[in-house]
């Protein structure tokens, strides 16, 4: 059996900048450890920073009840709402919100303060994006689909600053932009998709192209991996969706001549092996 692993699976610089983070106040810091939500989407990494104490804080009254300790910020950042009310707390931060998020933060809070209204292509219930908006002065909406521009986008007497979720489907955010162009909206249009979830996609597609089947590895929660899992369907009809390597028990391996290996970008590289490992002993 021939396997390919992708060059550019797991983890981002994102997401092992705040997971190196955590460990390293966890060797450094003999006080309580927090995380305000999963630092990652990736049950694994959660569990083992549970076993060596770290706390993870799931609502703001959980946080209200806390008087001391380090409260690290996830990778996908938070409101700024959020961010005072864990400084009115008077503990240590830990600020890990990936950079390329830091910055969208900066676009929204910007633009909207100049009069426009913001525009966040993404899927409205994932953590960056709700902190994303949190970010926003003014009037804000979310949309991931064509049906949704005229529903969120009515008044075209106004101005729209257009930004969308990191790890968003490079070529979808483009669709929809355009679209929007042709409807004739006053939009300036901010490309915030991470240069790695875009690479990420493309070998993605290559591969699965290439292979009688394709394995995405990644937590459930994972956005990018979900939408990588997306990608290589429409390439390869025999795309699995694992978390781990026991997840691989379900599906006959065996039937195929060629795979090729992908994975989210909370994915820790051990487990990358670990399937990959797996694969060649079928």
């Amino acid at each position: 059996m021939q396997v390919t692993i992708a060059k550019n699976a797991g983890f981002c610089f994102g997401v092992q900048r705040a997971v190196d983070s955590v460990y390293n106040e966890i060797a450094t810091n003999p006080g309580a450890i927090y995380t305000f939500g999963p630092i990652i989407h990736n049950e694994q990494v959660v569990d083992d920073l549970k076993s060596k104490g770290v706390t993870v804080l799931s609502s703001e009254e959980e946080l209200q009840q806390i008087t001391d300790g380090t409260v690290v910020i996830r990778s996908h950042g938070i409101s700024r709402d959020l961010y005072q009310k864990i400084q009115q707390r008077g503990v240590k931060i830990v600020d890990a919100t990936c950079p390329f998020v830091k910055k969208i933060h900066q676009i929204v809070e910007q633009e909207s303060k100049a009069g426009r209204i913001i525009v966040i292509i993404g899927n409205d219930n994932h953590p960056e994006v709700e902190g994303i908006r949190g970010w926003v002065h003014g009037e804000s909406a979310v949309l991931n689909d064509e049906e949704q521009i005229d529903i969120f986008m009515q008044d075209k007497s106004c101005s729209y600053c257009v930004v969308s979720q990191t790890t968003f489907n490079h070529n979808k955010f483009k669709y929809l932009v355009e679209i929007m162009r042709k409807k004739g909206y006053d939009i300036n249009v901010v490309n915030t998709i991470c240069n790695a979830t875009n690479v990420r996609q493309v070998e993605a597609k290559e591969i699965a192209s290439k292979v009688d089947a394709m394995i995405v590895i990644g937590g459930r929660h994972s956005s990018n991996t979900q939408k990588l899992v997306d990608i290589c369907k429409k390439q390869c009809g025999n795309t699995f969706f694992v978390q781990t390597a026991d997840d691989l028990n379900s599906y006959d391996l065996k039937a195929f001549q060629s795979i090729g290996i992908t994975a989210g970008a909370s994915t820790p590289k051990n487990i990358i092996e670990e399937v990959h490992t797996e694969c060649q002993k079928r």
